[in-house]
């Protein structure tokens, strides 16, 4: 087991790690245990009670955040022609086609989020083997391929954020700063939680919301009371 620095360990003790905590009290002790000198991200882990091999349990989608998570978000838009110029009055960082496949083949990465309109998904599909993996490949089902350029740089500006269930069954997904409010995290944290609610697969069986932990970045997990969360609702 690696050893944990002072800070670290200092940080467990502000809090019982056997104990679960109301997500108002999981919120400000992610923000008391921050142990680096940033203004870190605070994340939520949701393990799920699904088997993701199986196609009907794998959930993924993407959710606004009422707040927000604090990073500026990167957006390469492949579009031609109009839907081109409205990616750029949009607000999209880089527009285009060719020149930018051409670059990541490259090994250029100075984005977050690839956004495409369909008839580009051609060309864009050719790069599967360098974007799946890192999770940057376009997807209907997060709204990133659509003739709606607009509205998905707009939401994405906005705090867009996208989650997947892992092989195991956890979604992490970022919420914010340490430097955010406790409500504002509080919201996210609902809003992150109520969709993934609506994404329970039909074929689902058992306790779906196993266990929930907040942390913030290189800080130690924080149990949440999962009746606290029903409550809140």
């Amino acid at each position: 087991m690696a050893k944990r620095s002072k800070k670290y360990q200092a940080a467990l003790e502000k809090f019982d790690q056997t104990s679960a905590y109301s997500v108002e009290e999981a919120v400000k002790l992610a923000k008391e245990t921050s142990t680096v000198n940033f203004d870190a991200s605070v994340e939520v882990a949701f393990r799920l009670g699904i088997d993701t091999r199986k196609n009907d349990q794998q959930i993924r989608g993407a959710i606004v955040l009422p707040h927000g998570t604090g990073k500026s978000q990167r957006v390469l838009v492949f579009a031609k022609g109009d839907k081109a110029k409205e990616a750029e009055a949009a607000g999209a960082d880089y527009v285009g086609e060719k020149e930018y496949i051409d670059k990541i083949n490259g090994g250029w990465f100075d984005f977050d989020v690839i956004v495409a309109t369909p008839d580009m998904m051609g060309e864009v599909g050719k790069l599967g083997r360098v974007l799946g993996p890192k999770g940057l490949m376009p997807n209907p089902k997060t709204g990133t391929v659509t003739m709606d350029v607009t509205k998905a740089v707009e939401e994405i500006k906005a705090g867009k954020v996208e989650y997947r269930a892992e092989k195991s069954g956890i979604v992490h997904a970022a919420i914010g700063k340490v430097s955010f409010d406790g409500e504002k995290l509080q919201d996210n944290f609902q809003t992150i939680y109520d969709a993934l609610q609506k994404a329970k697969p039909a074929s689902a069986k058992g306790t779906y919301f196993k266990s929930v932990a907040v942390s913030s970045t290189m800080g130690p997990g924080i149990k949440v009371d999962l009746n606290a969360i029903e409550e809140t609702k």
